[in-house]
């Protein structure tokens, strides 16, 4: 488990090295049909200390453009955004892989152009890999980094992304069509060299078929229980939002708990309660 100082100057909890070797990218690919794969979002150093123990891989999101800035949706979010946040968890960590998103408009157009924007994520983070959205169109584009030595996790069905073009958020994979496009996007995605795949909002059985027809990982969000692994986005997990999707299991109520330790926060100020003997420093004789 990993450890913490307490720097009493400052107050700060910093992480220091615990005796447990950071997994790799290898070994989560070889966690294929074995022990369910446990992932989280984070978006800053301290939910990462907090949250490296206890998982196997750490997702930066673009999700942090709802969660961490409240857009309206992930396509405003930039590849400066990722990196900062991206760094920030990767020095909170010792444990978890960790993987970054690439936002919407840095990977698309050529090859090229997503191998420049996913090896800045890797230099100037020190993640392990990157994700990407899309299926069969993108497969070039992850061979093309796979083959430069670039770790690629795939991303199919619902993909936020495309949700101009998707039409909304509805759950993925109903028609016999769309079903039978997602499995083949997955199996591309696999063949091009990606080592793991999330596959996001499709029905269940589709998720089933999808963790059966890839040799790789798949790692399921709104999904199926027999996905490889799950992910959940931490703020959603953790009940910090009064709507969540359908497929979020809420695991606490942060928000409600936040708000009533800042409800008698403020009422003890109001009542010259605080700060106290305790909270005061006194003068020396």
């Amino acid at each position: 488990m990993s450890h913490l100082t307490i720097d009493t100057a400052t107050s700060r909890a910093t992480p220091t090295p615990a005796p447990m070797k950071r997994l790799t990218i290898p070994s989560i690919r070889h966690r294929k049909g074995q022990e369910p794969i446990v992932m989280l979002t984070a978006y800053t150093t301290r939910m990462a200390q907090l949250l490296d123990a206890h998982c196997d891989m750490l997702l930066v999101g673009d999700s942090l453009g709802q969660v961490i800035y409240g857009l309206p949706s992930t396509l405003p979010v930039t590849l400066d955004m990722m990196i900062a946040h991206g760094a920030a968890v990767v020095r909170g960590s010792y444990h978890a892989v960790v993987i970054v998103d690439l936002p919407f408009g840095s990977y698309e157009a050529s090859p090229e152009a997503a191998f420049a924007s996913a090896s800045r994520v890797l230099a100037e983070t020190g993640a392990a890999g990157v994700k990407l959205e899309g299926g069969a169109t993108m497969a070039p584009v992850v061979e093309f980094l796979t083959r430069r030595g670039i770790p690629v996790m795939g991303h199919v069905g619902l993909t936020p992304q495309a949700v101009n073009a998707l039409g909304g958020y509805a759950a993925r994979g109903r028609s016999n069509a769309e079903h039978a496009q997602i499995i083949d996007d997955a199996r591309a995605i696999a063949e091009a060299g990606a080592f793991g795949i999330v596959a996001e909002g499709v029905v269940e059985t589709l998720a089933d078929e999808i963790t059966a027809a890839v040799s790789v990982p798949v790692i399921g969000i709104g999904a199926s229980a027999q996905c490889d692994g799950q992910v959940l986005v931490i703020d959603d997990m953790l009940g910090m939002f009064e709507r969540n999707a359908r497929f979020v299991k809420r695991y606490d109520d942060l928000a409600g708990r936040i708000s009533a330790a800042v409800a008698t926060y403020a009422a003890e100020v109001r009542s010259r309660a605080f700060p106290g003997p305790e909270q005061v420093y006194a003068a020396r004789d």
